[in-house]
């Protein structure tokens, strides 16, 4: 039996009549009672507890021994990049050859990836063999978001890291609002800091929703813009799901944006914003359709079952229609299955992953991306992608157990972080699984 552990749910009942992959049943602490098949109501945060034993085992993938190995030796690593602060750092543009994880001020969006990692390790601020870190570590993010003005779009006075040059301007508010929700996610409702880390959150979601363009993207890109932009939209996607205050319309401009950088019908793929690199741009945008995709499949399956359309009928703008979705509803999801599961496939080819050349902080970012959209879409191939990345990371690991970018993001604390969240992403299937929810 798989240890239990727990997770923050905005989950219907994972899909009746097909395999189920997860099964749940509710935590002691709960914020609000939820109906069966049901979503909670809207600001409601529901805990469950995650059951190992209804877990379809094809979906489900033990820790390869030599994955723990390289594990064991970045977290090593990584605890002792700690900055005396509590945060830690990726250093400036201008020095990407100081490799030194303590020569640079700390920044939020290095410290918010380390937190991501060490979260999905299965550590909180309150329990678990990086408890420590984490609360101090979560302690400086909570103060960088206090401390920054309100009208002001970003959270830290720090300019020109590796991080805002490479990905955007306002990068440290995404990664410190996704990572707000994943720790929210994973604590009780009633926590006395639980008000605390909402305000925050909500600081965020607000900074992110302001910088927001008229074309969804968000303002201040960077080198490859793209990425900020998908990890905003994450963030807006994240924050919604433990009840933050999130506009629903700015969120699906932003899913827009990303689902317009790839055409499924031509294979084209939209560079500009991506640095000319196609993986950057094909990950997102496989990342911000897997949602809708994932709720397109649902939509049909349960049409099925109630006899409204054809056993054999595939998914189209056609069938939603007939299986219950509005004209335009069904339209926009119809694109969003059809890009996840054209760009999907463009993301993990061997062309797309090795084209760039050596590997920087935002191949890590992409690859994650990749693997993180076919958990949410329930995708069984996401088994062949981790075997595939995890053997590719190993074998480039420093010695020192660290990872460092041979481009553009070098930061070995970045990309150690990085590292790690696709390494232990078979740690939140069910988290991932229940981001992905939608009531479908």
């Amino acid at each position: 039996m798989m240890k239990p552990f727990v997770i923050s749910l905005a989950l219907a009942a994972v899909v009746a009549g097909s395999a189920a992959l997860i099964s749940f049943r509710s935590a002691p602490e709960t914020c609000c009672q939820l109906q069966p098949n049901a979503l909670p109501p809207k600001g409601c945060v529901f805990k469950t507890v995650y059951e190992g034993d209804g877990l379809d085992p094809s979906f489900v993938l033990k820790t390869p021994a030599e994955v723990l190995t390289s594990e064991n030796r970045a977290y090593d690593w990584m605890v002792n990049a700690q900055n005396s602060d509590g945060g830690f750092a990726a250093g400036s543009h201008a020095a990407q050859n100081v490799m030194d994880p303590h020569a640079a001020p700390s920044d939020p969006a290095t410290t918010a990836m380390v937190s991501m990692a060490l979260l999905r390790a299965g550590s909180t601020v309150k329990e678990g063999r990086f408890a420590n870190v984490l609360a101090r570590a979560t302690e400086f993010l909570l103060k960088a978001v206090e401390n920054a003005p309100s009208d002001a779009l970003n959270i830290t006075a720090l300019t020109g890291t590796q991080i805002q040059v490479k990905l955007g301007q306002n990068i440290d508010v995404a990664l410190t609002a996704q990572y707000l929700s994943n720790l929210m996610g994973r604590l009780p409702c009633n926590d006395p800091k639980h008000d605390r880390w909402m305000n925050a959150l909500n600081a965020c979601t607000a900074k992110i929703q302001r910088a927001q363009m008229a074309n969804g993207s968000v303002q201040g890109s960077g080198w490859a813009g793209v990425l900020q932009s998908s990890f905003a939209t994450n963030a807006l996607e994240s924050a919604q799901h433990v009840g933050g205050l999130v506009d629903e319309k700015a969120l699906e401009k932003a899913r827009d944006f990303q689902k317009g950088n790839f055409d499924a019908s031509t294979g084209t793929v939209a560079t500009e914003a991506a640095a000319g690199v196609t993986l950057y741009a094909v990950s997102g945008s496989t990342r911000s359709s897997a949602k809708e995709a994932r709720h397109a499949e649902e939509v049909m399956e349960r049409a099925k079952r109630e006899g409204k359309v054809d056993q054999a009928a595939p998914v189209s703008s056609a069938t939603l229609q007939q299986a219950g979705l509005s004209k335009d509803e069904a339209e926009k999801v119809n694109t969003a299955y059809n890009v996840y599961n054209v760009a999907k496939v463009r993301a993990q080819s061997d062309e797309v992953i090795s084209g760039f050349g050596n590997n920087g902080g935002e191949e890590f970012m992409s690859f994650l991306q990749t693997g993180e959209s076919l958990i949410i879409n329930r995708d069984n191939s996401w088994r062949n992608w981790y075997d595939a990345t995890t053997a590719r990371l190993v074998g480039i690991q420093n010695n020192d157990g660290s990872w460092n970018g041979h481009h553009c993001i070098t930061s070995p604390v970045f990309c150690t972080a990085t590292a790690l969240l696709i390494l232990s992403v078979n740690n939140d299937i069910g988290t991932l699984v229940a981001q992905g929810a939608t009531g479908g």
